[in-house]
């Protein structure tokens, strides 16, 4: 059962060649690297995938089907305001 969502947190299940969004410079994403989901596809076989830096510029977004990703859960419970 697939239960990656719109702005879920997401990451790669094995390294991913894509492109830089700006400049078109090929580069390779490793298993592990987290992203956003911008889009959803085909009732969920799919899903655009956004990458940003540290400082959230966005510098790929690359399709990616199901298998290809993970959904990652964050544990809130230790969180001190």
């Amino acid at each position: 059962m697939n239960d990656i969502k719109l702005h879920d947190t997401v990451a790669l299940t094995e390294n991913m060649k894509t492109t830089q969004f700006l400049t078109d410079k090929e580069i390779i994403l490793p298993r592990g690297k987290v992203g956003t989901v911008v889009e959803i596809y085909d009732r969920g076989k799919a899903f655009e995938v956004e990458f940003a830096n540290k400082n959230g510029q966005t510098y790929t977004l690359i399709s990616l089907e199901l298998e290809k990703l993970i959904l990652l859960h964050i544990d809130c419970s230790n969180l001190t305001f």
